[in-house]
């Protein structure tokens, strides 16, 4: 029979990882509220409590997954719920935009400790049979509040103002305390004993991945100074790495195919799934001027695929294996976009089909890939491994916001909308045979694994 407590820890940890994606997406209505309240620009608002939020995301969750493998996951959990309150609290309260600044950057920050930990516990704490399903299920929670954080915080913002999107955290953290119950503990799994934590590799990677991420998003001779920063970065992080006593990422784990192809596929959709859900309000209101309702009632049947497919992909990926799964997941992803390249759309109808089949290979696809990236990982090396993964899941993100800001041109005619569509999707079809390429590397059937000093809940019944 299931542990109750882990059972109950485990949902409390997803409950708090689902707040990552939606405040990604929930800020997004409130812009131009804050830049009203603070008197400045559009574009300084979003620099300031969106791109802030993106790179701390990002650069902070190698070095957070790292921290649960020494310190214990359980533990890592209840202190990035912590983190989430306080800057929730610190955003509710802001009395600037710099303040405002730094509550984002503090519940991302929080966020990137809870996201690696969490999915570190399911491959620690569920029996092998039943983690498809499991990674599936959280695949799902994470991708709904993904797409329901607009909708959400267009509500919030019109009932109560702008501050009501940093409030409405509160309650969801307050839930998930009660629901975890006493403080779970758990022992370290990682790190020599004695060894400092890697402060050096730490500053490195953030130092990088921040320079790469911003000069993704800059333009001109700033984007090819800051890019070029961050990859020259790598290399003495790289140096650092292999000297490090107890190193924030060990090379060694993509020297696992099923890690390297699981991570990639991942990113790659990732990749395609953020871009389109920026490109098609765009694409559809420059084609048919169609409203912003009407654009997100489109959204839907992607994102309805997308959880649907994630709920059936769990069991799917339990009972046949990683392969097959994901190979389906990315040859109807790859369908979805190839139909939005061949076929010029002469009604926003025309967006349905292809956006159900991009959602539903996403849906299935995505657990796939997780399951089988975490498989081959020795326990001790996790957290490590889920933080990395999930960095690079993001780095997909802002890669194919970046394509979409150097493609898309939406200024001219018709045909000129439909010219730089073309030129993005045909972009996107290459990422995606990339990713059923990486699928047919994810192996079938996940191996037994060894037992771990870890509470395992068993299978019911």
């Amino acid at each position: 029979m299931a542990d109750p407590r882990a059972t109950r820890g485990l949902l409390a940890a997803c409950l708090t990882a689902t707040l990552m994606p939606l405040n990604s997406t929930m800020i997004a209505v409130a812009l131009p509220s804050i830049a009203h309240a603070f008197h400045h620009s559009s574009a300084g608002v979003t620099q300031a409590v969106v791109a802030s939020y993106l790179v701390a995301a990002i650069a902070l969750q190698s070095v957070g997954g790292k921290l649960g493998d020494r310190l214990g996951h359980w533990q890592v959990v209840s202190v990035g719920r912590a983190v989430l309150a306080l800057g929730a609290l610190l955003g509710y309260l802001a009395p600037n935009l710099i303040l405002l600044a730094c509550s984002r950057v503090i519940m991302a920050a929080g966020g990137a400790v809870v996201v690696p930990a969490t999915m570190a516990l399911v491959r620690v704490e569920v029996a092998e049979e039943r983690r498809g399903r499991a990674f599936g299920a959280i695949g799902a929670t994470m991708s709904l509040a993904a797409g329901l954080g607009p909708l959400i915080g267009g509500e919030l913002v019109s009932l109560f103002g702008w501050r009501s999107v940093f409030m409405a955290n509160l309650p969801v953290l307050v839930a998930a305390a009660v629901l975890a119950g006493p403080r779970r503990r758990n022992a370290p799994s990682g790190g020599r004993r004695g060894a400092p934590f890697d402060a050096v590799g730490a500053v490195l990677l953030t130092g990088a991945l921040v320079a790469l991420i911003a000069g993704l998003q800059a333009k001109g001779a700033a984007e090819v100074v800051l890019v070029a920063t961050g990859l020259l970065l790598f290399v003495p992080f790289a140096s650092w790495e292999r000297r490090a006593a107890d190193p924030i990422v060990a090379f060694g784990l993509f020297r696992s195919t099923r890690y390297s192809a699981g991570s990639l596929v991942v990113a790659l959709l990732n990749l395609v799934m953020y871009a389109l859900l920026f490109a098609i309000p765009l694409v559809t209101h420059a084609l048919f001027r169609l409203s912003s309702e009407a654009t997100g009632r489109l959204l839907i049947f992607m994102m309805l695929a997308m959880v649907v497919a994630s709920l059936i992909a769990g069991r799917l990926v339990d009972a046949l294996g990683a392969r097959p799964v994901g190979l389906v997941g990315t040859a109807s992803s790859l369908a979805g976009a190839t139909l939005l390249l061949m076929h010029d759309p002469s009604a926003p109808g025309d967006f349905r089909l292809p956006l159900a089949l991009l959602g539903f290979g996403l849906g299935l696809a995505t657990p796939a890939g997780q399951a089988a990236s975490f498989a081959g990982v020795p326990a001790d090396r996790i957290g490590m491994a889920a933080g990395l993964a999930s960095s690079m899941r993001y780095l997909g993100g802002v890669a194919g916001v970046a394509i979409l800001g150097r493609t898309l041109q939406l200024n001219g005619s018709q045909h000129s909308v439909l010219a730089a569509q073309h030129t993005m999707l045909a972009l996107f079809v290459g990422v995606l045979v990339v990713s059923v390429g990486c699928s047919a590397l994810l192996g079938g059937r996940l191996p037994a694994e060894e037992p771990t000093n870890e509470v395992v809940v068993k299978k019911a019944g």
